[in-house]
């Protein structure tokens, strides 16, 4: 791995990166195209207020909350994987490494650029079901979802830590697989830990406690229900998610880090 240059700082190198990134992933049509088809989806949820005898507002807001975390998984997902992949498939990797640029920068300012790209998105898609709410009367719960919205950012950015870790040694495919099943079972993990505790089998409660431990519990950052029905997440649990997602976070990049650098492009 070369080394950095005195004159050249390591979150000047991270930020040239994740700009560049960010630039990249903004120029792909599936961004516009879903934050169009979320837009269109609260426009939607307006019309079948109408049908919900006074409940539009909640129905507003669950429905683009869950569109909002459906639609920024898939960017997650689909968009993360490629992170790295499509630098080896171009071969642009060789220039970027001729150039004074660790391994560990390349991974920490790709991440950061596709998670800027999601806090766009999250919010255009944000400004969308508040005027939504605005439409329909509720001007409180436009402000008090923002919480929720929050937390839906929170939980993208794991993932796709989660997709940049698979994308440093699998295939776009299969790092999109085992992704889309991380992203499934961290939903279910407490679940499926409870579960786990009312078994019999000492093997299985076993295996769903390593699930629960070792996968991201994607439960904490859930407050969509809760949202919609006009209620808002204390300091204590978003500090605590914000806390259990830069951590987590940071564990995979760093293992993404460990995984890339032993990687051979030659």
């Amino acid at each position: 791995m070369s080394a950095t240059p005195s004159h050249i700082s390591m979150p000047r190198l991270v930020a040239a990166i994740a700009t560049n990134s960010f630039r990249e992933a903004i120029r792909d049509r599936i961004l516009y195209n879903l934050v169009l088809f979320v837009l269109l989806l609260v426009a939607c949820a307006i019309l079948l207020g109408d049908l919900t005898n006074g409940q539009e507002a909640r129905t507003i807001a669950n429905i683009g909350l869950n569109a909002m975390l459906l639609f920024g998984a898939f960017i997650a997902v689909f968009v993360g994987v490629g992170l790295v992949s499509k630098e080896i498939e171009r071969r642009t990797v060789h220039i970027i490494f001729s150039k004074p640029v660790g391994r560990g920068h390349f991974i920490v300012g790709k991440y950061l650029g596709l998670c800027a790209t999601l806090f766009v998105n999250v919010v255009i898609m944000g400004v969308g079901i508040s005027m939504a709410l605005l439409y329909v009367g509720s001007a409180d719960m436009a402000l008090t979802v923002w919480p929720a919205i929050y937390l839906i950012f929170l939980e993208l950015a794991l993932v796709t830590a989660v997709a940049t870790l698979f994308s440093t040694f699998s295939t776009p495919a299969l790092s999109a697989l085992f992704t889309f099943f991380v992203f499934l079972i961290g939903h279910l993990s407490s679940s499926l830990n409870d579960l786990g505790q009312t078994m019999g089998s000492s093997f299985a409660r076993i295996v769903l406690s390593t699930i629960y431990y070792i996968l991201p519990n994607l439960s904490l950052f859930s407050f969509r229900t809760e949202a919609a029905n006009a209620l808002t997440p204390g300091i204590e649990m978003l500090a605590t998610s914000s806390a259990y997602a830069t951590i987590y976070a940071a564990i995979l990049l760093s293992a993404a880090t460990v995984i890339f650098s032993r990687r051979d492009f030659k």
